[in-house]
């Protein structure tokens, strides 16, 4: 009888013969079964120790030979008592394997009636984003109402064929990685992979479709450096392919590919806006709130939750409710009437793949209100699909106006804050002008990272020296003060157009 209470160390013990099989045995190599076992008569002191492939003949012969002779005992008890722990083994290799792959088998939940009439009941009802955003804020996520509910919607574009990413930014120890996976809380389980390190060839033995219509969360672009090249190509192409050398089984040596497909919602977060600018031309680039109102409502939350006063089972039951939501959108065609009448500020850097995000942001949006929509079909293929409305077009607008606000600025998002908490000193301190000093000590600045601002602000001619020189120091002064409200104001002013032509066009 075979004895595998401890897996390292297996006992098979027969009338005449006690066997332990010492560090288990291998489960990827079926053609072979190779162990190290030690073998004695029972209640004896003289013990064999040997390795041997129990599928090998010739290997069996001469231990069965080896046995008689050292324990002395014949050769047809040996023999038979081989064949029959190899049975053993054999049978039980099986269930460790049919076990492995039960273990590792995709995570499907099925939800019950009552889970999934919830759901589409939710779905179904009239301002789904205000609702979803409330829903996300009862969860768990304090404050950054922007932030969160734009990132909700791109976590869910996951499902569609053209999936959107975003990456956060923000100061060191802001909540960057907190706001990431407090929304991909919301996300199954199933249908997200979690990356904290990845080497530079990780990417490539995924299964084929392992990926496909995930979300793909990288804690620190920092940590995933290697794998920048590779998830870029993911993004852009939606599948990537590397070419290895292999030897097959004779031990020829031959090439092949290993082609891993999307398409994938890549999230992540970084300190470093500048370092990932490949990166950020392919992704919605949300930054954090730092302000002072957004850290007291973190620190009343924090106090609460510390008081015990945190309701967890309305959390926990805000987060299930908002994954059997994401859990019951079916992939489906969404096809947008008013595309062609849409159009980008100006302003906006890389207009091109900016007006790809907006177009596709907006798909987002009709995608999660499929249950609101009335399915329609193709009349040449039969395909189904869904339409967006100038509602669904008026929602992306009050959501990416901030986004499209960013990628027309000059300045990147920390030399933005920096300059915004620069002008709002001023007005409050009544001053024109300031100096290096008053600056740092008055917004705690890094010296550095002033320096490296206020060169910025400069080659934008937004700041200049009134007075000085480099000796004694120099007085700055600001020569625009509403070059931001004004850009705001363009696209703002822009995109409300877009929407009151359409809606005068449609006789709404």
């Amino acid at each position: 009888m075979l004895n595998t209470s401890n897996p390292n160390n297996y006992e098979y013990t027969t009338k005449h013969l006690e066997i332990h099989i010492l560090g288990g045995i291998k489960l990827n190599k079926l053609e072979s079964l190779r162990i190290t076992l030690s073998i004695q008569k029972p209640k004896e002191h003289n013990v064999l120790r040997h390795s041997i492939d129990l599928y090998n003949d010739n290997q069996i012969e001469k231990f069965t030979r080896k046995i008689a002779e050292r324990l002395e005992i014949g050769t047809s008890v040996a023999r038979r008592t081989l064949q029959d722990l190899t049975r053993e083994l054999e049978n039980y290799r099986f269930l460790l394997i049919e076990e492995y792959e039960k273990q590792h088998q995709p995570y499907f939940k099925e939800l019950t009636g009552t889970e999934e009439k919830q759901a589409i009941t939710f779905l179904k009802k009239p301002n789904l984003l205000n609702r979803t955003n409330e829903l996300i804020g009862k969860s768990g996520v304090i404050g950054e109402e922007h932030n969160r509910q734009t990132m909700f919607l791109i976590f869910t574009s996951r499902k569609t064929n053209n999936p959107l990413h975003c990456i956060s930014l923000g100061s060191s120890g802001v909540g960057k990685t907190h706001l990431q996976s407090k929304v991909s809380e919301l996300i199954p389980e199933e249908d997200k992979v979690e990356i904290t390190v990845l080497s530079a060839n990780a990417f490539y033995y995924f299964n084929r479709t392992e990926l496909q219509h995930k979300l793909i969360l990288i804690e620190d672009l920092d940590g995933a450096e290697s794998v920048l090249y590779p998830l870029r190509e993911l993004q852009s192409k939606k599948r990537i392919t590397k070419t290895v050398v292999h030897k097959d089984t004779k031990g020829t040596t031959k090439t092949i590919h290993l082609t891993v497909e999307g398409p994938v919602s890549v999230a992540g977060c970084t300190t470093q806006e500048s370092i990932y600018e490949d990166n950020s031309n392919r992704n919605f680039l949300l930054y954090i709130d730092e302000s002072e109102e957004q850290d007291q409502k973190i620190m009343d939350y924090q106090r609460l939750i510390s008081a015990g006063k945190i309701n967890d089972d309305e959390e926990h039951a805000s987060r299930v409710l908002l994954q059997n939501v994401q859990r019951i959108l079916k992939p489906i065609k969404v096809i947008n009437p008013f595309a062609e009448y849409l159009e980008l500020p100006k302003s906006v850097f890389k207009p091109r793949r900016t007006n790809s995000h907006y177009l596709q942001f907006i798909e987002a949006i009709t995608f999660y209100k499929q249950y609101q929509r009335e399915k329609q079909y193709d009349k040449e293929t039969g395909e189904e699909f869904i339409e967006t409305t100038i509602e669904d077009i008026e929602e992306a607008n009050g959501l990416i106006q901030e986004v499209l606000l960013r990628k027309s600025d000059l300045l990147n998002g920390a030399c933005r804050q920096f300059f915004e908490n620069l002008k709002a000193y001023l007005k409050k301190e009544s001053q024109t002008t300031f100096t290096n000093a008053e600056i740092r000590r008055a917004l705690r600045v890094n010296p550095s990272n002033q320096k490296r601002y206020m060169l910025q602000l400069q080659l934008a001619e937004l700041i200049q020296k009134a007075k000085g020189n480099k000796r004694k120091g120099y007085v700055y002064e600001i020569v625009n003060y509403d070059d931001y409200e004004t850009t705001n104001k363009q696209i703002k002013d822009l995109l409300q157009g877009i929407i009151d032509r359409l809606r005068s066009s449609n006789g709404s």
